[in-house]
């Protein structure tokens, strides 16, 4: 009989929890307390112990007596591109993983194009820029080579404003391993491309690049509070999107799938652009009506140019949709609407950008949105209005008016 490890049930437990239910995880436990053949509960553990020290990358699976085949693999060398607020807290989310399961191995380490920021960030542990008052992880590995930053790597992320995508894997592309998957955080369209985050990698990389995208409802700092949050991971290959849902699963992130990456990705992008809005009419006291009107209005807009570009109109119902838009445009930390609200108690466009460090998507996104609606031929009086206010001069108080004076039609 094989002696019994030093893996205790409790590691089971934890390092099951990221892809177990509640009712899964109380059966195991139960299992495991219950079972009086000492040998059959050894032989699990030792089962399970061994598997994860393998040096294996994805796609494994452990049978468990009773529970059928649970996918139970996660990545276990991440790289992160990118150190702003959203790079950050996803790198403290899989330390932390790792921490709690140390027996996976996990290494994440994070890059940054400027090598001095990357270096105060490391002194500091803490982004004082971008995730002020956060104490970043001792086993966050810092990485400013760009030929060291995905060597060994099994996944890497992209969590660079979507307007310097292209410069910055232009730059990485020498040591871009081919066949390691690309998770994108970032939400916004190319100017004068008009392509989504997905499909500058393909450009820019190779369209063999198996590109993942991760959106939906995430404000940073509530992340970074283990608030209770959820999100999509977004691929066309379904095998794929289960094993980064896998990685980033927690007790408190809880990850969907969505094959459309299409309608995902637009989704992110556009509802930047209502967040302005939402902005704007805080700032103005418009009052709750009017924001209501906006939201609704707003997803029907989106939705609209999500469907002629080939995206699924039940996308947008949903948390990469309706849930990040409503987030967005009611959260006193999103970077867009905060924007917008100084646009509404009087300040210039370029006044409330001058304002903040953080880059607002939804600026850049208008201009793209805008080319993307003449493109389509679709409809798009709320971003129009926007793009008139920001790119025009025109007046909060015009676009207000003019998008209430627009002819009556049905909804």
């Amino acid at each position: 009989m094989q002696n019994e490890p030093n893996f205790k049930k409790s590691q089971v437990l934890a390092t099951l929890a990221i892809t177990m239910d509640y009712n899964e995880k109380t059966a195991l436990d139960t299992w495991l307390k219950q079972t009086q053949n000492k040998a059959k509960r050894t032989q699990f553990i030792v089962s399970l112990s061994n598997y994860f020290k393998r040096d294996t990358r994805i796609g494994k699976h452990v049978a468990i007596p009773g529970f059928g085949t649970i996918i139970s693999s996660m990545f276990k060398n991440i790289s992160i591109i990118g150190d702003g607020a959203m790079a950050t807290v996803l790198a403290m989310l899989l330390c932390e993983k790792r921490d709690s399961s140390a027996s996976l191995g996990m290494t994440v380490k994070m890059w940054g194009y400027d090598r001095e920021q990357l270096e105060q960030i490391e002194k500091a542990r803490e982004n004082k820029k971008f995730l002020p008052g956060y104490k970043l992880p001792e086993n966050l590995v810092f990485e400013s080579r760009d030929d060291h930053i995905m060597a060994g790597a099994d996944l890497i992320i992209s969590a660079v404003p979507c307007q310097f995508t292209r410069s910055v894997w232009v730059r990485l592309k020498k040591y871009f391993p081919i066949d390691v998957p690309i998770l994108s955080v970032t939400k916004g369209i190319e100017n004068d491309t008009l392509l989504r985050p997905s499909q500058i990698f393909a450009d820019v990389l190779g369209e063999g690049v198996k590109a993942v995208v991760l959106s939906g409802p995430t404000i940073s700092d509530e992340l970074a509070q283990k608030l209770p949050a959820t999100a999509a991971i977004a691929c066309s290959d379904e095998e794929l999107a289960r094993q980064v849902q896998i990685t980033f699963s927690t007790q408190w992130l809880r990850v969907y799938t969505n094959t459309d990456i299409v309608g995902v990705e637009l989704a992110g992008a556009m509802k930047n652009i209502i967040a302005i809005a939402a902005g704007i009419i805080d700032g103005m006291g418009a009052g709750d009506n009017a924001k209501a009107a906006l939201l609704s209005r707003g997803l029907a807009e989106i939705t609209r140019l999500g469907i002629a570009c080939g995206a699924r109109p039940q996308t947008f119902a949903g948390l990469t949709g309706l849930g990040d838009l409503v987030t967005t445009c009611i959260s006193p930390r999103g970077r867009n609407r905060s924007f917008g609200e100084r646009i509404g108690k009087g300040q210039t466009a370029a006044q409330a950008k001058e304002a903040t460090e953080s880059v607002i998507e939804g600026i850049a996104t208008c201009e793209s949105a805008i080319a993307l609606g003449r493109q389509y031929k679709v409809e798009m009086p709320i971003t129009t209005a926007v793009y008139e206010v920001l790119f025009e001069g025109k007046s909060v108080q015009r676009a207000i008016a003019d998008l209430m004076q627009r002819q009556l039609k049905a909804e």
